[in-house]
């Protein structure tokens, strides 16, 4: 398995270190475009009450004005009738105050044009009040033309006011408007980062786990031959060094137990065939003629040597099952095919007992190991046939179930007793109900049977037909 550089500054840390440092990335992107937001947000309230305090301000002048006006006429006319002095003053003193109203005006925005007219009314109003006595009637009448005129324009410059106001409050719009995309386009960006982000970091996180779920695997199909080799962050990299160590002491186990069957294989053999070497001495009068007695005895010895021989054979042959069990090949098989394929290959067993085996079922496509399969198959097959009665049928039955195949195996034998239900997958286990006409088994097969099924994560069991009978059925999960 390639393995990528563990030099990374980032492995350094781990998973949990790494997590939590994503968290903190992604909440600090999230937490300053909030920020960000924020203080645009109290900059906007700002310029609005800013916006509306110069509102009010230039309204409140432009009446302010108006009234300085008004109050200009008043004093203007009592001067230019009675010709006293404090009035004059009084109306030089209201004039300076009219005319820092009209700067505070001009100031925030009123037009040159509308400030000159109104200085010039101002001035005309002045030199009318400087002129000689003898024309007081007609200066009188020109001055309340003047604040005719003056009225005037307070009307229009309350108009320029309120378009000054307008233009401030449409400003203000326009930039709470490009201050609302401007957020908008930022908390998007943010997010998209956010979750590229962590989409990144979860796809980077998660390959090493993809890794150990590899290695896992392969350790549980017993393919111990390639290293296990993890990188990523520090505490992953630490279960990967304790996965190889799995495998090297799996590598060792196995070793130990092909030793440990070839050292049983030979030395059990070996004096095992000397027995039976002797007792055909025995047997064939070499060392005497045997009484009936003694042949008797020679005979039981015999057959007892043979029980054996195929006890410690049976014994290799179910352990030499379990270890290939977790080596499974598999590829894309037609599972109906295979069950017609074994019933052909048995058809003489079946044929001599004067059976009927019926295959049943569509056509279903699995990735499996055929040549662990067939043998399961074939165990199956071979004890439905040898508990059969003449004459009888065997169905095999293919169907689909909820995630999985099933395939039924039934006969119209005995059945298996409620008693051995429990134990009739247990390696070497007999069950009560055995066929009176056909040899005794070992009791390895059905073991051999749920060795391969469950290597292929099914799982093999007898199923009650509601009467004395029984069949049973193998299941094998089916992804599609």
């Amino acid at each position: 398995m390639p393995a990528e550089s563990s030099h990374s500054p980032l492995n350094s840390f781990s998973f949990q270190q790494l997590l939590l440092l994503a968290f903190l990335l992604i909440a600090g992107l999230l937490g300053a475009s909030s920020l960000r937001a924020l203080y645009t947000l109290e900059q906007l309230m700002v310029q609005s009450r800013h916006g509306a305090a110069q509102a009010t301000a230039l309204t409140g002048a432009a009446q302010a004005l108006n009234q300085h006006g008004q109050a200009l006429e008043r004093a203007a006319r009592q001067s230019l009738v009675l010709r006293d002095a404090t009035l004059r003053r009084s109306f030089d003193d209201m004039a300076a105050q009219a005319l820092g109203v009209l700067a505070q005006l001009h100031n925030s925005g009123l037009p040159e044009e509308q400030a000159a007219r109104w200085r010039q009314h101002l001035d005309t109003v002045q030199a009318l009040l400087d002129a000689p006595p003898e024309r007081a009637l007609d200066n009188e009448r020109r001055v309340a033309e003047e604040f005719v005129g003056l009225d005037a324009l307070h009307a229009a410059i309350v108009q320029s006011v309120q378009d000054i106001n307008t233009r401030r409050n449409q400003e203000l719009q326009d930039r709470v408007e490009d201050s609302r995309r401007s957020v908008t386009h930022q908390a998007v960006g943010v997010i998209v980062l956010a979750l590229v982000l962590a989409l990144a970091l979860g796809i980077w996180l998660a390959r090493p786990f993809k890794r150990l779920e590899g290695a896992i695997r392969r350790l549980g199909e017993n393919q111990l031959d390639e290293p296990v080799a993890i990188s990523g962050p520090d505490d992953v990299r630490r279960v990967g060094q304790q996965l190889e160590w799995l495998r090297l002491r799996l590598s060792e186990l196995d070793a130990d137990k092909a030793r440990f069957l070839r050292h049983v294989s030979h030395e059990l053999k070996t004096p095992l065939a000397a027995l039976r070497e002797g007792v055909a001495l025995l047997q064939d009068g070499v060392t005497g003629e045997l009484t009936p007695g003694q042949r008797e005895v020679a005979q039981i010895l015999h057959h007892n040597t043979l029980v054996l021989q195929g006890e410690i054979e049976a014994l290799l042959r179910f352990n030499a099952a379990a270890f290939e069990a977790r080596q499974l090949r598999r590829r894309d098989t037609d599972l109906l095919a295979l069950l017609e394929a074994q019933v052909e290959a048995q058809r003489l067993q079946w044929q001599a007992r004067g059976l009927q085996v019926l295959v049943q079922g569509p056509a279903v496509t699995l990735p499996i190991d055929p040549d662990k399969i067939a043998s399961t198959v074939s165990n199956l097959l071979s004890n439905a046939i040898r508990f059969s009665p003449q004459g009888g049928t065997v169905r095999m039955a293919l169907s689909h179930g909820p995630g999985v195949v099933r395939v039924d195996i039934a006969d119209q034998g005995p059945g298996v007793a409620p008693g051995d239900r429990e134990r009739v997958f247990e390696p070497f286990y007999r069950g009560e109900r055995q066929p009176q006409d056909a040899a005794r088994g070992t009791g390895i097969g059905l073991s051999i049977v749920q060795e391969y099924v469950a290597a292929h994560g099914g799982r093999v069991y007898i199923v009650e037909d509601g009467t004395r009978s029984s069949f049973f059925r193998m299941e094998l999960p089916n992804a599609q």
